[in-house]
């Protein structure tokens, strides 16, 4: 048809001739591996039952010439004897005790004893030991055999060896066994040159076994690189396909978890204008549920204020971060910037319209932060400007009023009103200090530090007031601790506020305990914990707000420049407290880092 191009094959069938060769030498490579691996495992098989058979008939062949020399005083030919009974069971071709230098003292035919079973360097090769050993020999006469051999222990000690037994034969020297047929002797277990077993097994069950298995390996073999060969052409004709396939998936598993993860929300419609698509983000500004959403339309679900974006995008017109709010039954408005766009494909077809909305919440709260901070300097500023005005008249007042107490007397009414004036100047004074303090801009002189000495000198400036109220100052300093970098007097201040309100939470006495300690690797902590009355759960997270006060003769402004205090050394204070337990506040500051690192 005119106007659509036409597709393109997935893949091709043909295969070139090099890529067939290759994977058929690959192949016969794998079967001809599997193939020396399962002859190798029946080599295995074979000489792990030979060997452990030869192993079982030394056994019992030391076992009964043991119990024979111990037990009932055999000879040399009763040995003979045991040897050629035992060598009479199916499957074994020799049965042979040689000395060291590979003379044969025992053998199951008895016209060989005396004979050569081995050359001296063929035995030095063998090393036998107490284990038994084995290896496949070819001997001309013997034929092929599994040979199995290890030492020859037949007796523990010597017993009654090295006397003439009557009727056994000829004496033989001490650690020496007699054999009276053909009148030789062999070491004992205790002589230094210790015999040597040897147990041949006949291999050829086995070996036709074996072979056996090699033709059925190779017949498989072969069936498998047939198979294998018809599999790779099906595979190669399936490769272009399962690629392409692959590739589409890889980058439709990228789009998603890309679109899915974004923090902007975004919606999705068809051709139909049904809601298709509705990212986490989306749920979450707007609170829609994806399950009720999918399937409706964007009217249906969009609040009324989105309703004219909705319809300016059916016009053909674009979207572009408008500002408004989302509102939800049950939910609290939600400011947002919406966008939104028709989606068109190659051929110009109507495909579906994108949504996409941006929670300006964030920004709005970093707005108001911005406004109140100006703010707060703005009155800062100003509330400076008054406090230095009226702090004059203020000293005026109270020289005037310390005046007229000092004329009256002790009784007087108007000495105590003049008294009341002073106290409450001193109050106001007091106030106007704490406003100066948090009003002006926080110039720090931060330096290395000893943390526990600006502990100790801070301590020794509330004393006097803890004791007066029977209060019992607690400092423990953690010796060693790295220098911190801090502005030592505006550390003390803060310091000493924290004490007077704990000490001022402790009405009837108590404990004020004071702790440094390190915290981390490069900062430090200080602790100040008091048992007063606490703090209600409520208010923890008012208490660093200026003019937020529980006391009735608070000012509402120690805390807050606490907290100032410590945002300028860029450190934190936190703060635990149980209501009618106690509360502790915790200082977390800076360690000065060149000393850090020359500790390190």
């Amino acid at each position: 048809m005119p106007g659509i191009s036409p597709k393109k094959p997935f893949f091709k069938t043909y295969a070139p001739p090099w890529m067939i060769v290759g994977a058929t030498v690959i192949l016969l490579g794998v079967v001809i591996t599997l193939a020396v691996r399962n002859i190798h495992r029946e080599v295995h098989y074979m000489s792990t039952i030979l060997s452990e058979k030869g192993g079982a008939l030394i056994k019992s062949f030391e076992a009964g010439a043991r119990t024979g020399m111990m037990g009932m005083m055999w000879g040399g030919a009763e040995v003979q004897n045991l040897l050629e009974q035992v060598a009479l069971q199916p499957g074994i071709r020799y049965l042979v005790v040689a000395d060291r230098q590979g003379k044969i003292l025992a053998h199951n035919d008895p016209d060989q004893v005396g004979g050569q079973f081995l050359d001296p360097q063929s035995m030095q090769k063998l090393d036998p030991g107490d284990r038994a050993q084995w290896r496949i020999v070819d001997h001309p006469a013997r034929k092929r055999s599994f040979m199995v051999y290890r030492n020859f222990r037949p007796l523990r000690d010597q017993g009654a060896l090295g006397r003439e037994t009557p009727g056994r034969g000829p004496m033989c020297p001490p650690g020496m066994v007699n054999n009276r047929r053909r009148s030789w002797c062999f070491p004992s277990p205790r002589a230094q040159d210790t015999p040597v077993i040897f147990v041949g097994l006949d291999v050829a069950p086995f070996e036709a076994a074996r072979e056996e298995d090699v033709r059925n390996t190779l017949i498989l073999s072969a069936v498998l690189v047939l198979l294998g060969l018809g599999g790779f052409l099906s595979m190669f004709l399936t490769q272009r396909y399962q690629a392409a396939r692959r590739e589409l998936q890889d980058t439709s598993a990228f789009a998603d978890e890309v679109v899915s993860n974004l923090p902007v929300g975004l919606m999705a419609t068809d051709s139909r204008n049904r809601i298709t698509f509705l990212n986490e983000a989306a749920e979450k500004i707007t609170g829609l549920s994806r399950d009720r959403v999918l399937g409706t339309t964007p009217v249906q679900v969009f609040p009324s204020s989105l309703h004219p974006l909705i319809r300016r995008l059916e016009k053909g017109d674009v979207v572009l971060e408008e500002e408004t709010e989302w509102r939800v039954q049950g939910r609290a408005p939600v400011p947002v910037s919406v966008s939104a766009t028709v989606i068109v494909n190659e051929a110009g077809s109507f495909v579906g319209n994108l949504f996409m909305v941006r929670d300006l919440g964030e920004v709005r709260r970093l707005q108001e932060e911005i406004r109140r901070k100006e703010k707060m300097a703005a009155v800062g500023g100003l509330a400076a400007g008054v406090a230095h005005e009226i702090r004059n008249p203020l000293s005026s007042i109270k020289g005037l009023a310390s005046f007229f107490k000092n004329k009256y007397g002790q009784q007087d009414e108007d000495r105590e009103a003049a008294d009341i004036m002073v106290r409450e100047v001193e109050r106001l004074n007091r106030v106007i200090s704490e406003l100066l303090d948090f009003a002006r801009p926080s110039r720090l002189k931060p330096r290395p530090a000893d943390i526990n000495e600006v502990l100790a000198h801070s301590v020794r400036l509330i004393e006097q007031d803890a004791r007066a109220r029977g209060i019992q100052v607690r400092l423990s300093p953690q010796p060693g601790l790295p220098l911190g970098l801090v502005d030592p007097d505006r550390l003390s201040q803060c310091l000493i506020n924290l004490y007077l309100n704990s000490i001022q939470a402790m009405d009837s006495g108590g404990v004020l305990s004071v702790r440094s300690l390190l915290h981390g690797q490069k900062e430090l902590a200080i602790e100040v914990e008091d048992t007063g009355h606490g703090i209600d759960p409520e208010d923890v997270e008012k208490i660093f707000e200026p003019y937020f006060t529980t006391k009735s003769s608070g000012t509402g402004l120690g805390l807050a420049v606490v907290h100032k205090i410590m945002e300028s050394h860029k450190g934190d204070i936190k703060v635990r407290s149980t209501p009618e337990q106690g509360t502790l506040f915790t200082l977390i500051l800076p360690a000065a880092e060149e000393i850090l690192q020359k500790g390190a």
